[in-house]
């Protein structure tokens, strides 16, 4: 039975290119890794609906926090039999985005701490209801906001096909989502949480892979 880890952060935090640098690192060391990046889009119609919404489409579904966060949990409960098959058949599997993103981006829109009713709603709805695993660890990138914000902005520009949704857009919420990372982090909402700010993959690898004692707050 491998390990789950997801990797989270705001727009910009760097998570893609720590998950692609980690997954290199543990290989080289004859490790088993699978990979997982949420919001599936171009896989599942929940992450699909979900994008097209933060662009603008279908009325005013984006205003529903709760609508959105159903969504992106309905992406994950549709992939739920795929992860579970990869972490019985790996060492290693790394998530970029899960259920804490759901958690924090959800109660920044709503403007409430890590410990409100929409982060338990979100708890009960994807671990509880949907029986996605818990992680047995999860990495907070936790890059200064405007910093990361600063490095969404810049590959938008350099890429013109893709356009920042509306959440990516929203710099006071990325700043409240931060925050709420921070408190899920320093809470030790599910699992033990790591940080990174510089660290190399090879700094976090051994740290990731550490015995842990889950927690199910």
């Amino acid at each position: 039975m491998g390990r789950l880890i997801a990797v989270e952060g705001i727009d910009g935090a760097g998570k893609n290119t720590l998950v692609t640098g980690l997954v290199e690192h543990w290989r080289a060391q004859g490790l088993r890794v699978a990979t997982f990046a949420f919001p599936r889009y171009g896989r599942t119609v929940f992450a699909d609906v979900a994008s097209e919404a933060l662009h603008g489409e279908h009325g005013d579904l984006r205003e529903s926090v709760y609508a959105m966060a159903l969504l992106f949990a309905l992406d994950r409960s549709a992939t739920a039999e795929e992860l579970r098959s990869a972490i019985a058949g790996h060492d290693v599997v790394v998530v970029d985005r899960y259920v804490a993103s759901n958690a924090a981006y959800s109660a920044a829109r709503l403007r409430e701490d890590a410990d409100g009713a929409v982060v338990r709603w979100v708890h009960d709805l994807e671990f509880g209801r949907f029986a996605l695993p818990v992680p047995d660890r999860h990495l907070l990138l936790g890059v200064p906001a405007e910093v990361a914000m600063a490095r969404a902005r810049s590959r938008a520009s350099s890429a013109p096909g893709r356009a920042r949704d509306h959440y990516e857009r929203d710099d006071d919420l990325q700043v409240r989502v931060d925050a709420v990372y921070r408190a899920l982090a320093a809470s030790g909402w599910m699992s033990p949480w790591a940080e990174s700010v510089d660290q190399t993959p090879a700094d976090l690898a051994d740290v990731l892979l550490a015995p842990t004692t889950a927690s199910t707050e």
